[in-house]
């Protein structure tokens, strides 16, 4: 891509004091009217690039320019680079890497030290992962419709969407655009998604409104919820929601309170913690654990009679 090369070789050009077309040329493995074509366009971004011919001639950013070597600090760069690695830890291709070789093509002093930032966005699902978010990419640059089948807590279903922003939130990644079958924006996560296809069928870009990917906005908190948890577990609430969501009582148990989503989540998570937790509040979330334990309970003895 132009924008790749361009930063590449505004990247070589800060670097080192001087190179030539032919240079450029061999290492982004295009032509030299291509390069000199790059050049032009970076002056026309206001970069002040001198060229001269002959002996001893090249490609340099004028002298009395050097100040703007600040433009990319050493710290500068190492955050690029985390940004680009985190994403590449993602990737089905080797498009980041190729990326991040370019802009640290010369660059081996003025990126000095130890990286201080590993970012691993990668999962146990990597080798699903990736290939749904390079199909979704290409979907959203070459404005096609993406479908899937999408499970959900309510079932599943056969989704077609105009896709608009692949999001990485709360720990998982997701896509965001306009589902034809509810006709609005949705967001939907990759994890749940299956058969994820390209289709042949283009759309026009909607006016896409800000993408406002606040929780309180995505899932408005509209449960109060109350709880006790024992001592065994404090390092979970701490990790989940801090360390000022619960008091201790007198008998040394944890009363958490929060504001939640969703009762089935809510339930769910309750569940997770088994005999250390005691849903207070809301009742019919209590009620739904003390039905499912009820049920359970029925499983498990008629288990234990055969």
């Amino acid at each position: 891509m132009k924008i790749d090369r361009l930063i590449g070789i505004l990247s070589v050009l800060l670097q080192e004091e001087k190179t030539t077309a032919p240079e450029l040329a061999e290492q982004f493995v295009v032509s030299k009217r291509t390069i000199n074509r790059d050049i032009e366009a970076l002056c026309l971004a206001g970069i002040p690039i001198e060229t001269t011919q002959g002996v001893g001639g090249g490609i340099r950013i004028m002298s009395g320019y050097r100040m703007d070597r600040t433009i990319l600090t050493s710290r500068d760069m190492q955050m690029i680079l985390a940004g680009l690695r985190s994403l590449d830890s993602v990737s089905g291709s080797r498009y980041y890497g190729q990326l991040m070789e370019k802009i640290q093509t010369g660059s081996s002093e003025f990126v000095s030290g130890r990286d201080s930032i590993l970012i691993d966005l990668s999962s146990w699902y990597r080798d699903t992962l990736a290939p749904k978010i390079e199909t979704i990419q290409s979907a959203i640059e070459n404005r096609r419709l993406l479908s899937f089948r999408y499970y959900g807590p309510t079932g599943e279903s056969d989704r077609v969407i105009e896709p608009y922003y692949v999001v990485f939130k709360w720990s998982s990644w997701y896509v965001w655009g306009w589902c034809t079958k509810r006709e609005d924006f949705r967001m939907f996560k990759l994890n749940r998604m299956d058969r994820v296809l390209e289709t042949g069928e283009t759309f026009a870009a909607r006016s896409v409104p800000t993408l406002d990917l606040s929780t309180e906005t995505i899932f408005p908190k509209n449960i109060r919820v109350k709880a006790l948890f024992t001592q065994d577990v404090k390092w979970r609430l701490v990790e989940e929601y801090g360390p000022n969501c619960f008091t201790e009582t007198e008998d040394g148990k944890l009363l958490f309170t929060t504001d939640y989503t969703d009762i089935e989540n809510l339930v769910t998570w309750i569940l997770t913690f088994g005999d250390q937790a005691e849903l207070l509040e809301p009742p019919e979330a209590r009620e739904r654990i003390a039905q499912i334990v009820r049920n359970m309970t029925t499983v498990y003895e008629e288990k234990s009679e055969l």
